[in-house]
Formats: structure tokens, sequence, C-alpha cells
């Protein structure tokens, strides 16, 4: 099988696009069904052990912050290769992934025993909810491996413009993911440590899987390299991905701070109301893996005006996505919140927060493909910059202000968020245009 069997170099752009973006999607929406899943089991085993593994969601984001850049560095770095038609050197780029990846997820590993705990109670969880989220957090620590391994295999199968095969396991994961929760959460007794054993053990076999899937691509197993003069490239592409992730993360762990002010209640609406968020967010999703995919190939063919118009279809696309979401988000938050919690604090704060983040939607469509066009072209420095304001700096400084020193109400929190959202969304698409401009102008990349 040859590298450009599924090449994006030619055809029509809006075409690909549809293409590689459902399978994405689809992918997706299975993932996050599945991590609602374990919310929905976690309240049936207690609200107490749903706050819990709410909190614990959000510390698990560490690893999820390693994995995304493992699978945006691979797809930015393989795809250039996929689009020259250099199957070999996409097998030895895909042994470097490989390697890099073993490596991280160690320092995941490590980081994570050392600093749970203090994170844990850091995001507002008390007394009685700590053990609980510890409960999650620690199997899921100790299995950080095949979280990473699985995103570095599908982000460089993404590269070759295949969505389809994370999509199968995804899918299959969440169905398995229905049958092993109740068996070790309530049959064998486990509670929330079965919730988190289930997960390892579904994201170890995928992992596995997409490995094989890479592999009858390549013609081989991939075997891991460690050797750092070859991790340079990889790193300049994985680092700012994986520090842009931390900043959403490290901004997303004050904010729950900032919330858990409130109460632990409010802390699992506003984790709900995000899950929920990130489902009608999806698409989108699916359609900045395709935006990426598509870019880089071009990028890697020397054909910069595929380039932009790849972006600028994606936000086309992006709009009418848009338009289905927004209305969803403000009139059926409250029955989508029913479906997980009886509690009234718990639900009224996730509508609310769903309903003003419905202001905010287009802007976040904007930033996905502004950040996957950049990271196509291999200039992730200023999505990493400006997710650090975006995220941490500007959102973080201003509500501990109004929370803390002047005693603004929880609300508050949600404007800030989607106001710096907003003006971000522009700040992204201007400079995005500017140098996509520039590559076409350049007589060479």
């Amino acid at each position: 099988m040859s590298a450009n069997d599924q090449s994006l170099t030619e055809g029509s752009i809006a075409s690909h696009l549809i293409r590689l973006s459902i399978p994405a999607s689809m992918g997706m929406i299975f993932n996050t069904l599945y991590n609602l899943s374990d919310f929905w089991f976690a309240g049936k085993i207690s609200d107490d052990a749903l706050a819990g593994v709410s909190i614990a969601g959000s510390v698990f984001f560490l690893i999820l912050a390693i994995g995304i850049g493992i699978q945006t560095g691979a797809s930015a770095v393989i795809a250039p290769e996929v689009g020259k038609g250099n199957l070999d050197g996409v097998a030895n780029r895909v042994d470097q992934v490989l390697g890099l990846s073993l490596i991280l997820s160690a320092v995941v590993t490590v980081v994570g025993i050392i600093c749970a705990e203090p994170l844990v109670y850091f995001l507002g969880a008390e007394e009685h909810i700590a053990p609980l989220s510890m409960e999650y957090v620690s199997i899921t620590i100790f299995g950080a491996f095949t979280f990473v391994l699985s995103f570095a295999a599908a982000g460089v199968l993404m590269a070759f413009g295949d969505t389809k095969s994370n999509r199968n396991v995804l899918a299959l994961g969440f169905f398995v993911n229905l049958a092993l929760n109740p068996l070790l959460t309530f049959g064998l007794g486990l509670g929330v440590t079965g919730l988190a054993l289930a997960t390892v053990i579904i994201k170890g076999a995928s992992s596995w899987y997409l490995f094989w899937i890479l592999s009858k691509r390549l013609g081989r197993w991939s075997i891991p390299k460690f050797d750092i003069n070859h991790y340079v490239e990889l790193l300049r592409q994985v680092l700012p991905a994986s520090f842009n992730m931390l900043t959403i993360i490290l901004g997303g762990f004050i904010t729950i701070s900032l919330v858990g002010r409130f109460g632990s209640e409010h802390v699992a609406g506003y984790a709900v109301g995000l899950r929920l968020e990130q489902v009608l967010l999806l698409p989108a999703l699916g359609l900045n893996t395709a935006v990426m995919a598509l870019a880089g190939q071009n990028f890697g063919a020397d054909q910069p005006e595929r380039v932009l118009e790849s972006y600028k279809k994606g936000l086309t696309i992006g709009l009418a996505m848009a338009a289905v979401s927004i209305p969803v988000m403000l009139f059926l938050s409250p029955a989508m919140m029913d479906f997980f919690t009886n509690d009234e604090s718990i639900r009224n704060t996730g509508a609310a927060y769903l309903r003003v983040d419905a202001i905010a939607f287009y802007a976040y469509v904007v930033l996905f493909l502004s950040t996957a066009s950049l990271q196509a072209i291999k200039q992730p420095m200023f999505p990493m910059f400006l997710g650090i304001a975006r995220q941490l700096v500007l959102p973080v400084s201003i509500n501990y202000i109004l929370i803390v020193f002047f005693d603004f109400p929880m609300m508050s929190i949600f404007y800030t968020i989607i106001s710096v959202v907003v003006v971000s969304a522009f700040v992204a698409h201007w400079y995005t245009l500017r140098q996509l401009g520039r590559l076409r102008a350049s007589p060479a990349h």
C-alpha cells in the first residue's frame, strides 16, 4: 500500500473535509459518550461518587494533554511525508513517535503519582469526596501508557487520511464499556475503581488494534526508537500542542477551584455541563481533524492554495454546525442535565453554563480550525501563546479578582470565559489568514 492511497492533494476540498470529518466526529461522539457513561454509572453509585469522578476527570486531563500533543505532533510531522509519497520516511517517523510516546507515558505516571492527591483537594474535593476521586485517578495514572499510545496511533492514521479506524475502535470501546462498567462496578463490587479499571482495559486493547491497523499500512510493526536527535522535530510540534492543552487544563483547574468555592455540587454541574458542551462541539472537532490532515498533506505537496482553501471551507462548514448546536444549548440544556442527576443545584449549574456558552460556540470553531491550520504548516507557537492568554492568564486573573476580591456571583465566571473566547477567535482568525497568505506568496516553504 502506498502512502498516497488516500491522497488529499487533489480532488474537492469540501468533499475531503466531509469524508474525513464525519468518521472523526462519530469517533469523538462515542468517546465523549464513553466519558458520560462513566458519569452516569458514577451517579448510580451515589451523588458523592458522581462528584468524585467529576473532579477525577479534571485531573485525568493531564494524561490527555500529553496524548493530544503526541497525536497532533505525529500528524503534523507525518502528513507532509505522506503528501510527498515518502513511505520509508513515514515508517521511520512512526518508530520515533512510538519511542517518544513510551517516554512521555512514564513521565506522566511519575508526575501523576506526585501531584494527583494535592490536585484533587485543590479542585475543591471535600474530605468525603477526595477518596472517591483518588480511586479513579490512581488506576488511570498507572494505565497512562494505554491512553498515550492510542492517541499516537490515531495521529499517524489521521496523517494518512484515515479517520475511520479510530472511529471504529472508539465506537466499540463505548459499547464494551457499557458492559464492563456494571460488571466491575456492581457485579464485582469494585465501585469507582471498576469504572477506572474498565477504561484502562479498553484503552489498552484500542492501542493494540490501532497499531495493528498501522502495521498493515506500513508493511511491518512499528519498533520504538530512542534517539533524541530524531526527537527534535517531533518535539517542536508535540510540546506546543501539549502545552496548549496543559494551559486549558490548568485554567480549568483554577476555574473549577473557583466554582468549588460555591460547593461541590456546582463543580459536578459545571463538569457535566462541560461534557455536554463537548458532545455538541464534537462535529467541529472532527472538522478540525479533517482540516489538519488535509492542510498537512497539501503543505507537504507544496500546494499552499489548497491549504488556504481547506481553512476557509472548514469555516463555512463549521458555521452550519453552529446553526444546529446553538439552539440545542439554549433550549434543551435543562433536559440534558436531567439525564444525569436529580439534584437541583447540579442541574441548574450545568444548564446555566451551557446557555451562556452558546454565545461562544462559533468562536470555538474558529479557534479549532485556526489552530489546526497553523499546526499543519508547522507553526504551532502562536496557538500555544494564544492558549496561554485565553485559557490561563486572562480568565483566571479576571475571575480571581471578581470572585475573591469583589465577591461576584458564580455566573460571572461563565461570562468571563465566553468573552475571552470570542475576542481570541477574532485574533486567531486574523493571524491565520495572514500566515496562510504569506505561505501562498512564498516561492517555497
